[in-house]
């Protein structure tokens, strides 16, 4: 039977969770703090892995609050006590949770080291899976607190003495490996899961590196330690853990770290579900690509750090590895990240110029505007530096400030007005760079339709400028590309615009006119049909007289003896 108490933190405030874990020396009093999370869903996945005997939870949180969290623990859970952290105006939601079941309540405001230990002290002795005691094990620090407190900044002669140290990790270099745990998305709306087996990261390092293991590799003896989840969790669904292993072993390592990353990603494909195709446009009404009806397992993303010598470096590089992981928003298709392999640095992409992009889309500009737009976000997608959060935070805003623009404009963007907000979670919920860009290219698209709308009333201005351009110059060269540009539209959006504001398409309508000009002149009779061909804008006679006879049912030379001149 136990006699230390595992207790699990959740809350959304980092600065009451950092100061939870170091109000005291909790090991000296028979608890130790195994995890933390910052919303109800992130912490029952912690549950399920971490197994605590108590969480000590706030009331009011994001995604899920402390009153259907402690509902979820005591339906699934019923042994696990749970202790609310409150403030004054919440009694009611406090109310809620001790009908769920709850254990006790602290007022936050009135937080203070001795209150809560007596409150978790009482809460322990309630727990019959445990022999709480109030005191340690004795045993002097275990190997996960130390890698916990060398990973948060602490020096390594604060946590333990060098003897120490050296006998708990008695290694001649170390390697952080860090995985993002795959997500098994279900149906569009639905609920991610973890992948399949739950089983640590810590464990599964130990099955894959072990002498026997098939994935085995000539680096000596090693040795896998769990970090800390407290540490490892930055991002939901990341775990980390510590290798130790002769010096010079690093690139042996990785080999084997890829052999196996890559075997898992291969399963993972295998027990996936044939995916539906995207419709025409790649997302819905909203803006959100569509995920298959089925079920698909994104692969897991690992990352490995650079090999380092003393624990002293420990800190610096976990901080490290943690970028590396956050790197698989750029680099989807990768099953494990070295910072050896990342791109070499470039000059820096400079900010977008949002003034120029105003400036076109006030003059009308579309065409300029969102192809400036289009080029930059690439370019950001294909820069790591950029950071997911830099990434997605440009595109909320070009969101915002395109919508407004063309409200100003009057244009009618109501219902863009309406789902931006859609947009705005949409991009938020991007898993990675291409999809963000994706949401981007459609979201311009329904803006070109808003243009369209305007542009294309029946008479409009807009249509009689293009038609009494194409009546004036059609002897020219016309084409889709050449009218999109002196007119500032997209070629492939002035096509559909074109056909859906006239009897006929582009083309149609240019013979129709040329046709009408060529009938003109044949019944002058002063020209050849190989001279009449080229005024009317035929570089070929033969094309010609084929159009010619399509819109009219006779040849020019038949026509002209139909309609001689003089009558």
């Amino acid at each position: 039977m136990e006699r230390i108490c595992k207790i699990l933190i959740v809350d959304d405030e980092v600065l009451v969770r950092q100061g939870i874990k170091h109000y005291l020396d909790w090991e000296a009093h028979g608890f130790r703090i195994v995890g933390e999370a910052s919303n109800g869903r992130e912490g029952l996945e912690a549950i399920e892995r971490l197994q605590p005997h108590i969480v000590l939870t706030d009331i009011v949180m994001p995604v899920m609050e402390g009153e259907e969290f402690t509902r979820l623990i005591k339906k699934n859970h019923p042994g696990i006590e749970v202790v609310v952290l409150s403030s004054y105006g919440e009694f009611d939601y406090v109310r809620s949770t001790f009908q769920n079941g709850v254990a006790d309540y602290i007022l936050k405001p009135k937080l203070e080291t001795q209150e809560l230990l007596r409150v978790l002290q009482n809460t322990a002795k309630r727990i019959p899976s445990i022999r709480y005691t109030g005191e340690g094990l004795g045993q002097g620090p275990d190997a996960e607190t130390l890698l916990e407190k060398l990973a948060s900044g602490y020096e390594a002669d604060e946590v333990a003495p060098p003897d120490v140290l050296g006998e708990l990790f008695p290694h001649e270099s170390f390697v952080l490996v860090g995985r993002l745990r795959p997500a098994r998305r279900k149906a569009v709306g639905a609920a991610a899961s973890t992948d399949e087996s739950g089983q640590p990261l810590a464990e599964r390092l130990r099955q894959a590196l072990t002498p026997d293991a098939p994935l085995a590799a000539p680096y000596g003896p090693v040795r896998v330690y769990a970090m800390p989840v407290a540490a490892s969790g930055a991002a939901t669904g990341s775990e980390a853990a510590l290798i130790g292993l002769q010096a010079g072993c690093r690139e042996a390592l990785v080999a084997a770290l890829q052999r196996h990353a890559s075997a898992e990603a291969e399963f993972a494909a295998s027990q996936a579900s044939p995916a539906a195709s995207p419709p025409e446009g790649g997302a819905n009404e909203s803006g959100r690509a569509e995920i298959s009806r089925g079920e698909a397992l994104r692969p897991a993303f690992w990352a490995a750090g650079e090999a380092f010598a003393s624990l002293r470096e420990l800190s610096a590089s976990y901080r490290n590895m943690r970028e590396l992981l956050e790197l698989r928003f750029f680099f989807p298709d990768r099953v494990l990240m070295l910072p050896e392999e990342l791109p070499l640095a470039s000059e820096p992409l400079p900010a977008f110029d949002l003034r120029r992009f105003t400036e076109e889309i006030k003059r009308e500009h579309f065409n300029e505007a969102f192809r400036d737009l289009r080029q930059y976000a690439a370019k950001m997608a294909d820069d790591h530096r950029s950071t997911a959060v830099g990434l997605k935070s440009f595109l909320g805003n070009i969101v915002f400030n395109l919508i407004t623009l063309l409200g100003n404009m009057e244009y009618d963007a109501s219902d863009l007005d309406e789902a931006k907000y859609g947009f705005f979670r949409e991009i938020e919920d991007a898993e990675d760079a291409p999809s963000a860009v994706r949401l981007l290219e459609h979201f311009i698209r329904r803006a070109e339709a808003k243009v369209a709308e305007r542009t294309d009333q029946p008479g409009g201005a807009n249509m009689k400028k293009l038609l009494a351009y194409i009546d004036e110059h059609y002897a020219e060269a016309l084409s889709l590309t050449g009218l999109g540009k002196h007119f500032h539209f997209n070629p492939s959006y002035l096509s559909s615009y074109f056909t859906a504001h006239n009897k006929e398409g582009f083309s149609e309508y240019l013979n129709k006119i040329r046709v009408a000009k060529a009938e003109e002149l044949l019944r002058d009779g002063g020209l050849s049909i190989s001279e009449i061909s080229g005024q009317v804008g035929y570089s070929d006679p033969g094309y010609f007289t084929k159009v010619f006879k399509k819109q009219t049912g006779f040849s020019p030379s038949q026509y002209r003896r139909q309609h001689p001149a003089g009558r």
